[in-house]
């Protein structure tokens, strides 16, 4: 008879968008490590929109393996966050495996993953000790990673992206949370359980060009910022602070200088404090419009997606 890690179900949920060319290596991949993990088990991809032939492949898989679902978006609904959140809410799994679909985080790692759950670890996360990419870009990820770390009013690991498997009374916590822009990162660390880091070496997109570009990278930095962190709010408070004791000893020293100093010059120095005044409101109204528009949008309380289909539907 053949031994497994568990008998225990776990759903695999997998983020894609425009990754018809790794979506058949994903399936393979997954399904020889299952294979060893557990006879139970099931495969979510939940496709954000996508204009390649995704959706033809998604309807192959789900005809042959009865353990594969999709989740086809309605539109797409920005970063990989929305998909994690519709993946986890669909998943029926004792424990949840999160991975993106470009197929950068093995799917090898897994069964360390799991071995580790079974230990007890309701969270067990990805911590990416190398990375296979730019310069530039390992920098900005660096740089995320310690301001988040430094400023964010919650614990978070170094290096531990979404790559992770997480215990069902943790899929459960975070499908209550009543918030709708999300940061599943974040949010799976502000749950809190016992957690602990595997690390792996994060590889180069298997196939295919990334649809994710700086501006979107930019965004998703600010939301995990915004949403876990009151540093910006803390700063314009100090700024304001520090500019009352600047204005009162200005205040204090003005009749002196008028007295010794009449019609002083400095008209070059003026326009320089105007516009440094000026451009230190505009951040400051920047950093309150950011908390604003996320305010905004949860009052809304619009959906946090709209599913347009699911194929091979389990839950129906």
């Amino acid at each position: 008879m053949k031994e497994y890690l568990t008998d225990k179900k776990i759903s695999v949920v997998i983020p894609c968008y425009n990754e018809a060319d790794n979506i058949p290596v994903m399936y393979k991949r997954l399904t020889d490590v299952f294979a060893y993990i557990t006879p139970h088990y099931e495969l979510v991809f939940v496709d954000n929109d996508s204009r390649d032939r995704s959706a033809e492949l998604y309807q192959s898989l789900c005809k042959q393996d009865q353990r594969v679902s999709a989740i086809l978006m309605s539109r797409n609904f920005g970063s990989s966050d929305t998909s994690y959140a519709a993946g986890t809410e669909y998943a029926s799994g004792d424990a949840v495996v999160w991975i993106d679909g470009d197929i950068q985080d093995p799917p090898e790692v897994i069964p360390q993953f799991v071995q580790k759950w079974l230990e007890g670890y309701d969270i067990v996360y990805g911590v990416r000790s190398k990375r296979k990419i730019g310069a530039l870009l390992g920098f900005a990820y660096k740089t995320f990673y310690y301001l988040f770390r430094r400023y964010s009013y919650i614990e978070m690991p170094m290096n531990a992206g979404d790559f992770c498997i997480i215990d069902r009374r943790v899929a459960n916590a975070l499908n209550s949370l009543p918030e709708r822009d999300r940061f599943m990162r974040g949010l799976r660390a502000w749950v809190g359980f016992k957690h602990i880091g595997v690390e792996y070496t994060r590889l180069e997109r298997a196939a295919g060009r990334s649809s994710t570009n700086l501006g979107l990278y930019i965004r998703v930095a600010k939301k995990g910022l915004i949403s876990f962190s009151y540093a910006p709010l803390t700063f314009i408070s100090n700024i304001a602070f520090v500019a009352m004791i600047v204005t009162t000893i200005a205040i204090l020293a003005f009749p002196f200088f008028a007295i010794f100093y009449p019609a002083p010059r400095g008209f070059l120095t003026l326009i320089v404090v105007i516009l440094f005044i000026g451009s230190v409101q505009f951040c400051i109204l920047a950093i309150l419009g950011e908390y604003m528009a996320k305010i905004f949008e949860e009052v809304k309380a619009r959906p946090k997606y709209i599913i347009r289909t699911v194929i091979n539907n389990h839950r129906a």
